[in-house]
């Protein structure tokens, strides 16, 4: 055996074995109860309660709800008393433990010291820091926010301030007692650059770097830190969008996402989401990025005909939280209009999806009954769905904010 086919036989079995075990550590992705079994007193061992930023709906009312539901007690806060005292009212009537309600709103500057003192008597075990705030509904080019000013300070202190003040306020007590956890809750898109979202994604890329430094600062405490980030969850900020393999209600995401609390520094909460993670951070760095691009289609809506007809909502209006591909229209079409489309991602499997996603449009445009229609359609919206998680792409307005539905 000459040196050539030793070396080349050597560099086979390292990279066997390389993939090998990255294999077998996303194996463990896979088999949550498998790898990272809980007792059933895992998080009563914490301490006597649980603090959820943001619980009013969404995401933070379903964590509150099954942390109560393990045995906790409840602080939930968000600016919306009356939410806030219906939430209080279900967790204690459908599980028996105590709740405490705190309205603030974590978008306002010198709230936490009120916060602060509100919870200095409380035995924390766990803190959920799940609030959040789009810049926007709209997708939108960073200059063509209202009020830019107030925009990026409203984004900064809910979704990157809060989240440090309430580590500040309560990682005290647990390192003095040598245990507590803490999720931050950040999003999936963070693991890419996504235009007309730009502001929203690099607070989440906050989320994840803090969390990730804060686990290596007070790990050896007892203590977890935890960033988590979800992909599409059916949430207001969502749309509401249709629940599927890709998509989860916020009550099966967080059943999901507490199965992986010892499972590391970052998880994306679900193995749907931990799939669609590796895909999208898998593309090598400094690939391509599509620009932004207009595109006038309004001319596709107005054909001769007399009658005009609805289509149902399928998806919601379009958010970060989509997943793969999505084109959504949702628009009252009374005068010719214009379309964003934004695609980042590599080169060749953007052209094909895009050329796909047309062709596939077409034939639906094609195959009902609104080309037949002079009058204008008051509400179209479609998805198409790419599970590869090899880019991101968005139809939007450009102009007016729809109506709220």
């Amino acid at each position: 055996m000459d040196f050539m086919e030793l070396f080349f036989i050597s560099l086979g079995t390292g990279v066997v074995v390389y993939y090998g075990v990255r294999l077998l550590l996303f194996s463990r992705m896979l088999f949550p109860k498998l790898w990272f079994p809980l007792p059933k007193t895992f998080f009563t061992s914490m301490g006597e309660w649980a603090v959820v930023t943001g619980s009013s709906e969404g995401i933070g009312r379903a964590y509150a709800f099954a942390l109560a539901q393990r045995g906790m007690n409840i602080v939930v806060m968000s600016r919306t008393k009356a939410k806030l005292d219906q939430v209080a009212k279900e967790i204690g009537e459908a599980t028996g433990q105590r709740v405490k309600v705190i309205t603030t709103d974590f978008t306002k500057e010198n709230i936490f010291s009120e916060i602060e003192e509100q919870l200095k008597d409380l035995n924390i075990g766990v803190l959920v820091n799940n609030v959040g705030t789009l810049p926007c509904f709209i997708p939108s080019r960073f200059l063509e926010y209202d009020e830019l000013d107030k925009t990026i300070t409203k984004v900064i202190n809910c979704n990157m301030k809060t989240m440090a003040k309430m580590c500040k306020i309560i990682l005290p007590g647990m390192a003095n007692r040598g245990k507590g956890m803490i999720l931050n809750v950040s999003s999936g898109i963070a693991s890419i650059p996504f235009p007309l979202y730009a502001l929203y994604t690099a607070s989440k890329v906050f989320v994840e770097r803090f969390s990730q430094g804060l686990q290596a600062e007070y790990k050896n405490k007892g203590i977890i830190i935890q960033s988590v980030a979800p992909f599409g969850i059916s949430t207001r900020m969502a749309g509401f969008q249709k629940t599927n393999m890709v998509t989860f209600s916020p009550e099966d995401f967080v059943k999901y996402s507490l199965q992986y609390v010892s499972a590391g520094d970052k998880t994306n909460g679900s193995v749907c989401h931990t799939v669609l993670d590796v895909s999208l951070v898998s593309v090598p760095k400094g690939t391509p990025t599509f620009p932004v691009l207009e595109v006038d289609v309004s001319s596709l809506f107005f054909s001769s005909g007399s009658s005009s007809k609805q289509l149902p909502s399928s998806s919601g209006l379009v958010s970060p939280s989509n997943a793969g591909a999505s084109l959504t229209l949702s628009r009252s079409l009374e005068k010719p209009c214009c379309w964003r489309l934004i695609r980042p991602g590599p080169v060749v499997a953007l052209l094909l999806l895009f050329q796909s996603s047309v062709l596939r449009f077409e034939a639906f445009l094609s195959s009902s009954s609104l080309l037949k229609s002079s009058t204008p359609v008051e509400t179209f919206d479609a998805s198409l769905i790419s599970f590869a998680g090899l880019s991101f792409g968005t139809w939007t307005f450009v102009g007016e904010e729809p109506p709220a539905s």
